[in-house]
């Protein structure tokens, strides 16, 4: 499918942390992990699998921690960053984290969705540094696949074409 991966800049930040990209979680229905479009690479909405299982269950705010769902939030965004290298072979060319959406599996009470969500858009900024501030939504939900806390997805723009491999 594709060439191995090329993002030796990203891998090195990722490594500097204890961080490593994930394989590219399958997708649970009718849907790529990631699609290009001109200069961007949209993500499809991806849950905090961890080898292939979602490490906790639930409502944030009842069974699920606000601090537990943030972690969850991080492993969200790996899965996309690893759908995007995938795609393209190279996260190196990304210039700026366009836009993050988060969607975070709240029990009624909770109202701290931004919080959650911080997890990864704090990530981002460490890997990309000025390029990984982004805009962003964080929703609040009665419920999501497979009873993930978190889901979320991504907007990158490339330097130049995004062009999958093949």
């Amino acid at each position: 499918m594709s060439a191995a991966p090329q993002s030796p800049r990203i891998r090195a930040r990722l490594a500097e942390r204890g961080l490593s990209l994930p394989a590219v979680a399958a997708p649970v229905a009718a849907y790529v992990p990631a699609v290009a479009s001109g200069n961007h690479v949209h993500t499809s909405g991806q849950l905090p699998f961890v080898d292939g299982a979602l490490p906790l269950t639930g409502k944030v705010g009842a069974e699920v921690s606000p601090e537990q769902a943030a972690e969850l939030a991080a492993t969200c965004c790996l899965n996309a960053l690893a759908a995007i290298e995938a795609l393209v072979g190279d996260l190196d060319g990304i210039v700026r984290v366009v836009k993050l959406t988060g969607y975070v599996a709240s029990d009624p009470a909770f109202t701290a969705q931004p919080t959650v969500i911080n997890g990864a858009s704090e990530l981002l900024g460490e890997i990309f540094g000025e390029a990984g501030s982004h805009a962003r939504a964080a929703v609040g939900v009665a419920v999501l696949p497979l009873d993930a806390p978190v889901e979320l997805d991504l907007l990158v723009e490339f330097d130049g074409p995004a062009v999958p491999n093949d």
